[in-house]
């Protein structure tokens, strides 16, 4: 006699088939997939999806730092703070404008005073997703900012080359006025110069002495950088139709201060490319080297017939940055002049960046290093540059 517990061949194949549910461990598995069905009462259960941990947690953060900006708007709000356009200098060709701005609720009296610390700069908050009006040469567009209340798009203009003038206006706020200045076509020469440690001295990545820079000193207690200010005009003195453009990870609040410090220290009048601080909601922390990438990059492609002379120091992550773009781009790029912290200040920076050394090409292109801008003068000479 067959055993009660024999299964025939039918029975096999309908087991495989998945027609029959089967006894597993005291629990009962999925017909169609033949495992142990998700109990959401086991808190064991591994076969529930999860989400993994680390987005989950910027989620959160990021829930609270909106939390944070509800409050910060409310107590602004209570203590007078009006919405307030703050524009920057931009750029552009002779048929495009790059447009910059901040829209934020601010004390407006703060907003433009020039003896205000560094840390006053930081109680405006953002306006999220405001829309603005941008009026160029009598023509209007309607742009929006992004959530951290920045307004940083291109819009078609025709303009001559030289200096300009922009308005910006806003249903929640006063009118702005920022100046753009327009690269001519046949314009083959350009510069971009780091700010931190290259003409200003800063020992920006020391966490304790940037917080003392950026929030407490004033800019006009800030030391420029010995010989750069004399370097640069020089070369847009050689070189009248050359765009400069002061790139930095520094942050936007920091703008009008950095602007006051230029010009109080005769540096040739330029365009500011800054970033903002804080999580986003891809990561947690912003990359200041994927910013000086983006913009290099962004230039490169918004004028294909300039060559740029890359300006930086060796205390952060300058001369990579550098000789990545020179390597994508060697034909637009004239040289490399990287100024030498000296002992102390590579101290308080952390870290000094070992490049090939002066003289030696980077994707065939110079690269040389001085302590000051006297230094590194001398190097633009011998190269034709000066």
């Amino acid at each position: 006699m067959d055993c009660p517990y024999t299964q025939s061949q039918d029975d096999v194949r309908r087991l495989e088939a998945g027609e029959y549910p089967v006894m597993w461990n005291s629990g009962f598995m999925d017909k169609a997939s033949r495992k142990p069905s998700p109990s959401t009462s086991d808190p064991l259960d591994r076969s529930s999806p999860q989400e993994p941990a680390a987005p989950v947690l910027l989620a959160s953060v990021m829930h609270v730092a909106d939390a944070i900006h509800e409050v910060r708007t409310r107590v602004a709000t209570a203590f007078g703070f009006t919405p307030t356009i703050v524009a920057y200098p931009g750029y552009g060709g002779t048929t495009w404008v790059r447009v910059l701005a901040r829209v934020v609720l601010t004390n407006k009296r703060t907003a433009t005073s020039d003896r205000m610390r560094g840390w006053r700069a930081f109680t405006s908050v953002p306006v999220p997703n405001s829309e603005v009006e941008v009026e160029i040469e009598g023509v209007v567009h309607s742009v929006r900012a992004d959530a951290g209340g920045l307004v940083d798009v291109v819009v078609d203009a025709s303009l001559e080359p030289g200096w300009h003038k922009v308005f910006l206006r806003s249903q929640v706020a006063a009118p702005a006025e920022a100046r753009v200045l327009i690269v001519a076509p046949e314009t083959t020469f350009g510069i971009v110069s780091d700010i931190d440690d290259t003409v200003m001295v800063t020992a920006l990545p020391r966490p304790l002495l940037a917080l003392w820079n950026t929030l407490v000193l004033s800019e006009r207690a800030r030391t420029p950088t010995p010989g750069m200010a004399v370097l640069l005009d020089r070369i847009v003195d050689k070189h009248p139709e050359a765009p400069i453009l002061y790139l930095s990870t520094g942050p936007w609040n920091v703008a009008p201060a950095l602007a006051r410090f230029l010009a109080r220290n005769l540096y040739p009048e330029g365009v500011l490319l800054l970033t903002d601080w804080g999580p986003t909601r891809q990561r947690w922390f912003r990359s200041g080297q994927e910013h000086k990438r983006n913009n290099l990059e962004r230039l490169a492609q918004q004028f294909p017939n300039i060559q740029w002379l890359l300006v930086g120091d060796d205390g952060q992550h300058d001369p990579e940055i550098y000789a990545h773009f020179a390597r994508s781009h060697a034909a637009q790029t004239a040289a490399i002049a990287i100024r030498e912290l000296s002992t102390g200040e590579a101290l308080l920076a952390g870290r000094r960046q070992h490049g090939e050394g002066p003289g030696l090409a980077q994707g065939g292109v110079p690269r040389f290093s001085a302590p000051d801008g006297a230094g590194l003068a001398e190097h633009l000479r011998k190269h034709g540059l000066l």
